[in-house]
């Protein structure tokens, strides 16, 4: 008997999950590629940034929030800073600060209002509201044991 056949159910679940998140991720940011010039690595950084103080967060608090590495970060905001979207500007800390410029902010203002239809279309208004709590309570739950996890068990 071949691993496929020995797939229990809520492994097969587990592979619909991860299936799903895959598709509707390609297909957001698609979407925003298209429609906005925006890679999905361009929004995720404008949006930190639209939502923080001052419209400006340190590079490690960024590196942080997008679970990135460094290198990645920076070559990331290189290529932002080329296009006018972020700036990176002096602070009291060791590395410079990233400000959303106006431009990055009128790219993410026009961007957002359409990707949130999407995902209500898509996920949202799809699974209704009661679905949609229970996943939400699911996935607070996962985040916790994956905290834990890495407070105690991982080597990572």
């Amino acid at each position: 008997m071949g691993w496929e056949q020995e797939l229990g159910q809520a492994d097969r679940m587990w592979r619909t999950y991860i299936e799903m998140s895959k598709h509707l991720s390609s297909h957001l940011q698609q979407h925003v590629q298209r429609d906005h010039e925006l890679s999905a690595a361009d929004f995720e950084v404008l949006v930190r940034l639209a939502e923080s103080a001052d419209r400006r967060m340190p590079i490690a608090q960024l590196a942080a929030a997008t679970q990135w590495e460094k290198s990645r970060l920076s070559h990331q905001l290189t290529r932002m800073t080329q296009r006018g979207l972020v700036e990176r500007v002096d602070s009291d800390r060791r590395y410079p600060d990233v400000l959303l410029t106006d431009k990055g902010h009128a790219a993410i203002n026009s961007a957002v209002p359409a990707h949130t239809e999407m995902v209500h279309a898509l996920f949202i208004d799809v699974l209704g509201p009661e679905r949609l709590a229970s996943f939400a309570e699911a996935c607070a739950d996962v985040l916790r044991a994956l905290d834990a996890h890495r407070e105690q068990d991982c080597s990572l």
